[in-house]
């Protein structure tokens, strides 16, 4: 991420309340399987992507561009403007 000016050193995962899923008008998932709570009027999305975890550079490139393909698509259907 730092290759794209993005420092998440700093950062770790944090998990959801159920106050922020009904809060959101879509929900991304990658393998969260069961444990996600499905609230309906919400859109869910499961991206399956390989775990990053222990690869090296080189590996987790392709996988960083492909949610970032991801999420500019989303974004577009959305109509909410991207910054980068």
């Amino acid at each position: 991420m730092t290759e794209r000016g993005i420092d998440i050193s700093k950062e770790f995962p944090k998990p959801w309340t159920d106050e922020v899923v009904r809060a959101a008008d879509v929900v991304v998932t990658m393998g969260c399987g069961d444990a996600c709570p499905i609230f309906p009027g919400t859109r869910y999305e499961n991206w399956t992507v390989d775990d990053p975890a222990g690869l090296d550079l080189a590996d987790v490139r392709p996988i960083r561009d492909e949610i970032e393909r991801r999420v500019r698509r989303l974004l577009d259907e959305l109509d909410v403007p991207a910054t980068r």
